[in-house]
């Protein structure tokens, strides 16, 4: 009976549905009863629910109550990127946040810091050259917004800085064709990395 009820804890905590049926049913045949069919929606979904799903809902969330199409999620191999497009958090050519950036960047804060992950923040222009006394290039225009995204996080938000890490790629890793002005404007954003 020992043996059974460690078993049944160990297969409860890492719960598949599959092997969740076979060992009742091996469980009844031990015991003498009839073996139990078990429906799938019998399941509490929450129980099948992994930490990656939160963190999407969260996001998808996120993106539906600012109600804007300037967020974005993408996941692929390095993990999920929150695009944000420059009309939230920067003035044209500018690397300081506007006020409506510390709304949205608060609320990714609260996802961020929660996660063991690492944390990258990158920098992005469209192709059109930038040249001030401020920007000499795009290239500093992109470092200087992950900068100033990461440093709010950190300082304004609590983000463990040990987490964080930014990088500029000026116009080098664009998401759209810059040859359209929507393309352009999609392709000047910050992206918030969180590395699996």
């Amino acid at each position: 009976m020992l043996l059974g009820l460690f078993i049944l804890l160990y297969t409860a905590s890492n719960l598949d549905i599959q092997k969740y049926e076979k060992m009742l049913n091996a469980f009844g045949n031990v015991f003498g009863t009839e073996p139990t069919k078990i429906k799938i929606d019998a399941i509490p979904e929450k129980v099948i629910s992994t930490p990656l799903d939160k963190l999407k809902n969260d996001i998808t969330q996120l993106i539906a109550e600012t109600d804007t199409k300037s967020i974005r999620m993408e996941e692929n191999e390095r993990g999920i990127t929150i695009h944000i497009l420059e009309d939230i958090v920067f003035p044209s050519g500018s690397a300081e946040l506007k006020s409506t950036s510390k709304i949205v960047l608060k609320r990714v804060a609260d996802i961020i810091k929660k996660l063991p992950n690492d944390i990258r923040v990158e920098g992005h222009t469209d192709n059109i050259p930038i040249k001030s006394s401020v920007f000499p290039s795009n290239w500093h225009l992109s470092v200087a917004r992950a900068l100033n995204t990461a440093y709010y996080l950190i300082k304004e938000e609590g983000v463990n800085p040990d987490k964080v890490s930014i990088v500029g790629y000026a116009e080098y890793k664009p998401i759209e064709s810059n040859d359209t002005p929507y393309g352009r404007a999609s392709n000047r954003r910050v992206d918030i990395v969180i590395i699996k």
